[in-house]
């Protein structure tokens, strides 16, 4: 009796798994479902739109350049997203006596069940409908369409089999917080060439579609193109490239899946230097103060680095309050205030300080006996979080003043952005203690089920609170810029901005620390519930 084939089996376990995965819960199965209609509501959306840009002048410079973005978002998706899809992790079926080669064969066709590859057949197929011209150019766009799918997902499978001991391990899945850093900057480069576009034209792009007609998936649709035109020998030649290309990336992964399946996990072994390292202690004790003041601020500086949950969180605040600021100025249209954008969104780590504890908040709980044993807890905490948000803030306010160049203006964007900054460190340490929650470890949610009123109240009324509180310096900027002679005395900002902040701080401090002391177990019981 022969052995039933492989593909069918595989392409119904990656069946199972969706599944079985949509079974665990009924959030879980509206978030795919939701996200599922939006993914195919926007692909239509792009099919209609490219349909209708069919016989528009230098279309065919835009849909390579689309297509090629479409590869590379295929190339950096298991590094961004690596539970994504369990199928790309092969180490899983390193037991069961599976040839490389039918195994690849399983796995590519695997791969295309999926929203992802749905998504990306309309924007193949809408590409293809907007240079074909004729029968011949439909009958190559047909072919073009399968070799640019195959290739995308090959290069996924490639990547991932390259990279998979490094995507299952904890520095592969923090590797994933720099997803929100990508899709902000990502963004931002879409808005803005969407504007430059707009106001200059598809032939903006025509130097960069001379390059990727010829760079695999793209040269797929660019042959399509030269079929249209005429030219048989190129079109040949770019869907040669095509394939070629396809072969290069099934090679590539089959050499790494059998190494895989085949080569023991040394991973896991320590070595001569990782024990060295592990013996050496970091400088960073030493730059910081001595007693319970430089511990707790240790302790918050390593949740930064090591936490993948806070980790994401500072990775994406520091992008975003970057990316906002710049980028508006870079297209003429920003303001020196938009810098305080940096110091809002670098305020906001002070908010649930407890909630990364999570249940180990008990030992800082055992830790505090008094009010000044809270009070020096909450300064510490602010304490690390101004060693990275005070310089930052500065620096996004000196670029954006530079690239504006409107020097007279730094000193008022400076005071307004101390004065925000100081508010939120306040009012982050007083809801912290009031309103404290609990961010899950595992999985995307970073609030525990049942608490998400908890984490409404404490950022956006903190936030609130915090603007609330600027209105002095607020006031005072305004002043500065309606009065007459105003002008002369915006300097004051500076200083004034700064001094109120560390009040404000200081303050804020001194009414949350109360608090914290007496509500250490109601805020054990609401940190620990994740």
């Amino acid at each position: 009796m022969s052995a039933p084939a492989l593909t069918p089996v595989v392409v119904r376990l990656k069946l199972s798994l969706l599944r079985n995965g949509l079974r665990q819960s009924g959030g879980r199965r509206a978030a795919y479902v939701a996200s599922a209609v939006g993914a195919l509501l926007f692909a239509a959306l792009q099919l209609i739109g490219l349909i209708v840009l069919r016989g528009t002048a230098h279309a065919e410079a835009l849909v390579v350049l689309l297509v090629a973005v479409l590869g590379l978002g295929w190339a950096v998706m298991p590094l961004f997203f690596p539970s994504g899809d369990e199928t790309l992790d092969p180490t899983r079926l390193v037991m069961l006596p599976l040839r490389p080669r039918p195994l690849v064969r399983a796995l590519l066709a695997a791969s295309l069940v999926g929203i992802g590859p749905l998504f990306t057949l309309c924007l193949l197929t809408g590409s293809v409908i907007a240079v074909a011209h004729g029968g011949a150019a439909y009958a190559v766009g047909v072919v073009a369409v399968a070799l640019a799918l195959l290739v995308c997902v090959a290069f996924a499978r490639a990547v991932a089999a390259a990279n998979v001991r490094l995507l299952t391990s904890r520095k592969g899945r923090d590797l994933a917080v720099l997803s929100g850093l990508v899709i902000a900057v990502g963004a931002q480069v879409v808005n803005f060439g969407a504007q430059r576009l707009g106001s200059s034209g598809l032939e903006q792009l025509d130097p960069a579609a001379d390059v990727l007609q010829w760079v695999p998936p793209a040269s797929a649709v660019g042959a399509v193109h030269a079929v249209s035109e005429g030219a048989y020998g190129i079109a040949v030649a770019q869907l040669a490239l095509t394939a070629g290309a396809l072969a290069v990336l099934v090679g590539v992964w089959t050499r790494h899946l059998t190494r895989l399946m085949t080569a023991p996990d040394g991973s896991t072994l320590p070595t001569a230097g990782t024990a060295a390292r592990q013996r050496t202690s970091t400088g960073l004790s030493r730059l910081l103060p001595a007693g319970r003041t430089g511990t707790v601020m240790e302790r918050g500086l390593r949740y930064v680095w090591r936490d993948p949950k806070t980790k994401a969180a500072w990775v994406t605040a520091l992008a975003i309050g970057l990316i906002v600021p710049v980028f508006n100025a870079w297209q003429g249209t920003g303001s020196v205030y938009f810098a305080c954008f940096a110091a809002g969104m670098l305020g906001i780590q002070m908010y649930n300080q407890f909630g990364q504890d999570t249940s180990a908040f008990w030992i800082v709980a055992m830790n505090i006996s008094s009010t000044r044993d809270a009070y020096v807890e909450l300064r510490a905490r602010a304490l690390a979080l101004l060693l990275i948000t005070l310089p930052y803030a500065t620096l996004v306010t000196v670029v954006t003043t530079a690239m504006l160049g409107d020097w007279p203006r730094l000193p008022e964007a400076l005071g307004l952005s101390y004065a925000l900054l100081g508010a939120m460190l306040a009012t982050g340490a007083w809801t912290s203690a009031r309103f404290p929650y609990s961010i899950p470890q595992e999985g995307y949610k970073n609030v525990a089920p049942g608490q998400a009123g908890l984490a409404w109240i404490s950022i956006f009324g903190g936030m609130i609170a915090a603007a609330l509180l600027c209105a002095p310096v607020i006031a005072l900027a305004i002043w500065a810029n309606v009065s007459a002679g105003g002008e002369a005395w915006s300097w004051l900002l500076l200083p004034a901005g700064t001094g109120y902040a560390a009040a404000l701080t200081s303050l804020g401090l001194r009414l949350a620390a109360p608090q914290t002391a007496r509500r250490l177990p109601e805020i054990l019981a609401a940190v620990s519930k994740g």
